[in-house]
């Protein structure tokens, strides 16, 4: 970063810092790191570490947690419990863990609010567009697209809270990839406030959740992701209780899909970060606003009250929007 970009420097802090952050803040403790891979990506702990902590217990525990999430979650592997589900006759019930009842909520819930722009159902699409383990030999034919297309959606399932149980309507495949792991980063944080630490920064594949304060007295800073070619001024953000989550098409191309359409998305949204206490809440809303494009995401970031920067392209031009709650976070530091 040269000198003029850190004269540029722009700091989000919210404006209320929740009495918890200070919980057992030692300024003498040392800082360790942990980290391994999962989900396909890399998983990174970085923390202050109590005298009483065990650090390879709190490995173990952190490993097993992950394996517990993705041995539900993962739409890769065929002995998980989605993809049982996916493959379960049509009409049954399906019992549910707390974790894996707890990301269809969350994923029915933002389905809802955002028109179906995000949507847990989509397996058979992004299936039919090699986003997952199978590679299709060629492109998906607009027939095929519509076949999947109607065996598709969040509205088809049923989803009994109180019972923890999930209704197969036929022929439909899930994919959570847009909300797991966020779930997973904030299933860290739990891990790691378990344990006994409680100031900390947890990092899943770019979803971040910062708990508490660093030794030193700083929060835990994170640098908003921005994709090459954007000429904006870094925008850096205090974790005081919150995560982030952003999406995007600048590192993998236009892999993201609309749900309502079942085609590739081309709307001039290059990334989109969400700041959200939870970071599976703020993984499922980027995806969803990343789908709707500048002027529906917009619209929809300020129904919600969502902190969120969107970069985008007109005419070749970088455009960032700012929405009013992300506003409110920046100061003249």
């Amino acid at each position: 970063m040269t000198n003029d970009d850190r004269r540029r420097m722009r700091l989000a802090v919210p404006a209320a810092i929740d009495g918890c952050a200070l919980a057992g803040f030692d300024h003498a403790a040392p800082v360790m790191d942990l980290g391994g891979e999962t989900m396909g990506t890399s998983w990174r702990v970085r923390f202050a570490l109590p005298a009483a902590v065990d650090v390879p217990a709190l490995r173990a525990a952190i490993t097993a947690r992950l394996e517990t999430i993705v041995a539900e979650m993962s739409h890769w592997s065929e002995s998980s419990l989605l993809s049982r589900f996916n493959h379960a006759p049509p009409g049954s019930w399906i019992d549910l863990p707390e974790d894996f009842a707890t990301v269809i909520a969350a994923s029915l819930l933002v389905a809802e609010r955002s028109g179906g722009a995000f949507d847990p159902a989509i397996g058979r699409l992004t299936d039919l567009h090699g986003l997952g383990p199978r590679t299709p030999p060629a492109p998906p034919s607009e027939a095929a697209l519509d076949d999947g297309l109607c065996a598709s959606g969040w509205q088809r399932l049923e989803f009994d809270r109180a019972a923890r149980r999930l209704r197969q309507p036929g022929g439909l495949w899930l994919d959570l990839s847009g909300v797991a792991k966020g779930y997973a980063t904030d299933a860290i944080a739990g891990v790691l406030r378990a344990s006994g630490v409680r100031h900390c920064l947890v990092e899943i594949g770019g979803e971040c959740v910062g708990r508490g304060i660093r030794p030193d007295g700083d929060p835990w800073w994170v640098d908003l992701e921005t994709p090459p070619g954007h000429d904006v001024a870094p925008l850096r953000v205090a974790l005081y209780q919150l995560a982030v989550a952003t999406s995007g098409n600048y590192v993998r191309g236009d892999h993201t899909l609309d749900p309502r359409t079942g085609r590739r998305i081309v709307n001039g949204v290059d990334c989109v970060s969400v700041l959200h206490e939870q970071a599976m809440m703020a993984d499922a809303w980027a995806t969803a606003l990343t789908v709707l494009g500048p002027e529906q995401g917009s619209l929809l970031a300020c129904r919600e009250n969502l902190a969120v920067r969107l970069l985008m392209r007109d005419e070749g031009a970088s455009v960032e929007w700012l929405s009013p709650a992300l506003w409110t976070m920046l100061g003249d530091f």
